[in-house]
């Protein structure tokens, strides 16, 4: 039995080929990115950093601190890409979910094709941005392959919740730019990402501890430098987002098909 039935690979094949078309500027992107964060955040932001905290954060360069979270907000926004605005065009812009419904392929099948395609994209987005943090000297070898591929197990649950949330969109106007002002933007900015959760004010640490950006930059960092993590921390990190992985697999694919059969 393979990993994806025949009709999932299908949709996948389909929507891998339509990702070609954009290599280039998936694939400038893919590098640009990271290397214009390090320099931008990660060596200038640092450096006034440094000088005011000469022992940097966790007694690490702030470059080093901040590594984990910048992969993995990337993968997650790779995810995120890959699944909204072929869902939205799927079911709202183009309705080609509907042709494909009409053929053999089930909702479950189409859901699935569309997240697979959009694994390739986090795991080329994470390998790249895995390298050039190496070359920076970011993260070490074994710090690299750790950050790497929790990036990309991130990157991956992430998008199949955000799958299962554009799937109940019935009306695109304003979901877009709701999704990135409501859940991106806080998230990115409340998470940890650029300082310690703990360095903001109770009353809005909150939203780090709900966020999967903040559980999977705290195992990034822990898996990095061996950020001080107690045990049980890493326990309910990784249980979380393999709920979310799995809740949104689960949802994404029900929704489709609901949506394809009503």
């Amino acid at each position: 039995m393979s990993i994806l039935a025949v009709g999932s690979r299908r949709v996948a094949e389909s929507r891998l080929r339509n990702m070609w078309r954009w290599r280039n500027a998936i694939i400038t992107f893919g590098i640009g990115n990271p290397v214009l964060y390090l320099i931008a955040v990660g060596l200038g932001v640092g450096s006034l950093v440094e000088e005011s905290m000469p022992g940097g954060i966790d007694g690490i360069p702030y470059l080093a601190f901040i590594a984990p979270a910048l992969i993995i907000t990337a993968a997650m926004q790779a995810g995120q890409d890959e699944v909204v605005f072929p869902t939205l065009a799927g079911f709202i812009w183009t309705k080609t979910f509907y042709a494909m419904r009409a053929t053999s392929l089930t909702g479950a099948q189409i859901a699935e094709g569309v997240l697979f395609a959009a694994f390739g994209r986090i795991v080329l987005t994470s390998v790249v941005y895995g390298l050039v943090l190496l070359l920076f000297g970011a993260v070490s070898i074994s710090g690299a392959l750790g950050v790497t591929a929790l990036a990309i197990l991130t990157g991956t649950c992430w998008a199949a919740t955000m799958q299962a949330i554009a799937a109940s969109v019935h009306d695109d106007g304003g979901f877009l730019s709701l999704a990135g002002r409501v859940i991106i933007m806080p998230m990115f900015l409340f998470s940890g990402t650029f300082y310690p959760l703990s360095a903001l004010p109770l009353a809005v640490q909150w939203i780090g501890w709900i966020s999967p950006l903040w559980h999977a930059t705290e195992l990034g960092r822990w898996l990095s430098y061996g950020a001080p993590t107690p045990l049980w921390q890493v326990c309910v990190s990784v249980a979380y987002l393999m709920v979310l992985g799995v809740g949104g697999v689960v949802l994404a694919r029900r929704r489709f098909e609901r949506r394809l059969t009503s």
